[in-house]
């Protein structure tokens, strides 16, 4: 009787063990699915950015190294500069990209952001229709070219947008001592590219960064017409959303941006980014970069 019961004794510890591994297994596999995601994800960062730096095609050739270093992602958030720095103000995003230099140091002494560095520039032109019925290809300054365009009723699309581009035409205006209103002034609060589209399919005037024109130029036939004021300078900075004032922001990631987009690789990839062989924007932010002569 003794012998039959030790052979299943021994095979219901047996039995007992096997079981015990299995279990573990399976806790040990729950554990490695639950777990690893976390550690293998990657990390995110949200940026604000103005329409011209997407529009142009620059930040998917400027992003993509720092995304496969750091295995990284970077969500873009394209508008005008004004709702940028809002999206910063409220902690919606990580990082500001912004070109609206004015409105950007009034962000920072609010205390919204940290970090702020300049990062490229390059300028606005003035575009219009090739017969210039306004006459603003022989504007010697920017004032005189708003000006020949407010006298001759000639059609002007605004962003309208309080993007960095519409902020800088209210600024135009007013040196011109002009406040244009009427039929011939559209105000359509659109991203850049929107607009040049419009004037292109209406023949009016438009201010636009030279970058994007640049970039979309051989669909367009609106001509560039008027360059090389001082006052059409368009420098860009980067800026970390302040992370006193939302602690759940990515600040570490945002400050690693910040050092690559300034540093020496980030600087040679805006240096080195052209359409048909022309520069869009000039870095500005280390010592060799190659510098616009506008």
């Amino acid at each position: 009787m003794s012998k039959p019961f030790c052979v299943s004794n021994t095979l219901l510890i047996k039995g007992f063990a096997m079981l015990s591994r299995k279990l573990t297994s399976i806790i040990w596999l729950t554990a490695f699915a639950v777990l690893a995601p976390a550690a293998w994800a990657e990390q995110v960062l949200k940026m604000a950015t103005t329409t011209s730096t997407e529009n142009t095609g620059l930040l998917p050739v400027l992003n993509a190294p720092f995304e496969k270093k750091h295995k990284a992602r970077i969500d873009v958030i394209a508008v005008g500069s004004g709702k940028a720095m809002k999206l910063g103000e409220s902690g919606d995003v990580d990082i500001v990209f912004a070109h609206d230099p004015d409105a950007e140091e009034k962000f920072m002494a609010a205390g919204h952001g940290v970090d702020r560095k300049p990062v490229m520039h390059n300028d606005f032109v003035v575009v219009g229709p090739e017969t210039d019925p306004a006459g603003v290809e022989s504007a010697k300054t920017a004032d005189e070219a708003f000006k020949k365009i407010a006298e001759a009723k000639a059609g002007f699309v605004s962003r309208g947008d309080e993007s960095g581009t519409h902020v800088k035409e209210k600024t135009l205006w007013r040196k011109a001592g002009l406040r244009p209103k009427g039929e011939w002034y559209l105000s359509v609060g659109q991203g850049m590219g929107a607009v040049l589209r419009m004037a292109d399919d209406k023949a009016y005037y438009a201010l636009t960064d030279r970058g994007t024109f640049l970039a979309g130029k051989d669909k367009l036939t609106v001509k560039l017409l008027f360059e090389g004021d001082p006052a059409l300078s368009n420098p860009y900075h980067v800026m970390a959303v302040n992370p006193k004032k939302h602690k759940h922001v990515n600040y570490e990631l945002a400050k690693k941006y910040i050092d690559y987009v300034t540093g020496t690789e980030g600087q040679k990839t805006i240096a080195d980014f052209k359409v048909a062989d022309q520069p869009l924007f000039y870095p500005d932010a280390f010592p060799n970069a190659e510098k616009s002569k506008k």
